[in-house]
């Protein structure tokens, strides 16, 4: 039940501070005003004997009138009423000096905690205001160590303008990191989803040339051989997409038994898978490919992948050829496949280009992509 009750009075507290854009944690605010209390009471009891009552009620009253009033309705008290209110109190208790004396302390209190909650205006003129009331002090009743007490509240007033700057450098970092978190985020979602639109792109393109060649096996030449020798390529190629496309989304939680992701020794497969599908394309290599990084292996894959796939869409029927060079330069693929007068020229907004330009991006890589005469090329160099 104690905890429970706690728990709701800071939450409560944690309303009413953003409400007031006050940003601070819940206890500093309680850790000022218990500390207030306490000199309150320090300041208070030496002067039982010698101060009336009444004015020692009003003092205590005054100190405590902003906790109260949040108590009751739950709203932060504007800093210039708690301002008030407390000179009040400590003027109160400075028409009776006493040594040594806890009052002037509290003038101390309230110049950091002015100065770390409001205007740099409002914290200077309540500063002015403490010192006034201490010069004052001083002058008409005897206040004991007026110019230490002067010197302390200016010591305040610096340590609440060096907390609040703190704080507000504080939230501004939080705030990069947090823009840097979305970003890191944003950049994780897009590249899994350029993985899976490149796996998923490419699979289903030979698929669906599976398909048709199956469909044509049916109902051209009835060979059922043919049509189920297709069927079963459409489906080895669909289990394939599928693991593909489980890896690439388990791609933060991969375990040491994960099959790595494909890498340029794997583009001559791809090639391989493609023609079987009934595309006509032949694959050269030239160089040595142990000298290309797993990262640009894994892009110059992807847009091996892309290209094949936007072959087997747009160009089933067309011949092409993918030529992949590595030398002391860097490595170069080129995809290039004859260009149909019926066939559609790729939109540059799409999202295959848009995946294969943000790869290149990717490797510090220079692509073109485009018509070439009679032929489609798509042309990457990674240095």
């Amino acid at each position: 039940m104690g905890g429970g009750k706690g728990s709701g009075l800071r939450e409560r507290l944690e309303r009413s501070l953003d409400r007031a854009g006050i940003a601070l944690t819940w206890w500093v605010p309680v850790g000022v005003t218990v500390f207030g209390v306490v000199l309150m009471v320090a300041a208070i009891v030496p002067r039982a004997a010698g101060q009336s009552t009444a004015q020692l009620v009003l003092a205590g009253v005054l100190q405590t009138a902003t906790p109260l009033l949040w108590l009751v309705t739950g709203r932060i008290a504007p800093q210039w009423l708690k301002a008030l209110t407390v000179l009040a109190a400590v003027a109160v208790l400075l028409t009776h000096p006493v040594v040594p004396d806890f009052a002037p302390v509290l003038l101390v209190v309230l110049a950091a905690e002015i100065a770390t909650t409001t205007r740099p205006a409002v914290a200077f003129t309540v500063a002015g205001a403490s010192i006034a009331l201490l010069v004052v002090a001083a002058v008409r009743v005897g206040l004991v160590g007026g110019p230490v007490y002067m010197v302390a509240v200016l010591l305040g007033l610096t340590g609440g303008f060096m907390f609040h700057w703190y704080v507000r450098a504080l939230a501004a970092e939080r705030g990069r990191q947090d823009a840097a978190r979305e970003r890191a985020v944003l950049a994780e979602r897009q590249r899994i989803a350029g993985e899976v639109h490149d796996v998923v792109g490419h699979s289903l393109s030979i698929t669906l040339l599976h398909l048709t060649g199956a469909r044509r096996a049916l109902q051209q030449d009835r060979d059922v051989d043919e049509a189920l020798d297709a069927l079963t390529e459409a489906e080895q190629v669909g289990r394939a997409a599928m693991a593909d496309v489980r890896r690439t989304v388990g791609l933060l939680a991969t375990s040491p038994g994960t099959r790595p992701l494909p890498g340029a020794d794997d583009i001559a497969a791809l090639v391989e898978s493609t023609r079987v599908a009934g595309v006509d394309v032949r694959y050269e290599q030239r160089g040595d490919l142990t000298g290309v990084t797993e990262t640009a292996g894994l892009g110059l894959y992807r847009i091996a992948q892309e290209s094949l796939a936007n072959i087997a869409k747009h160009a089933p029927h067309a011949a092409a050829e993918v030529l992949l060079q590595v030398d002391r330069g860097g490595a170069r693929l080129t995809v290039r496949n004859e260009l149909p007068a019926t066939a559609p020229i790729p939109e540059p907004g799409g999202s295959g280009l848009t995946g294969m330009s943000a790869r290149a991006a990717q490797l510090r890589a220079s692509l073109r992509v485009g018509p070439d005469e009679d032929h489609w090329v798509v042309d990457v160099r990674v240095p």
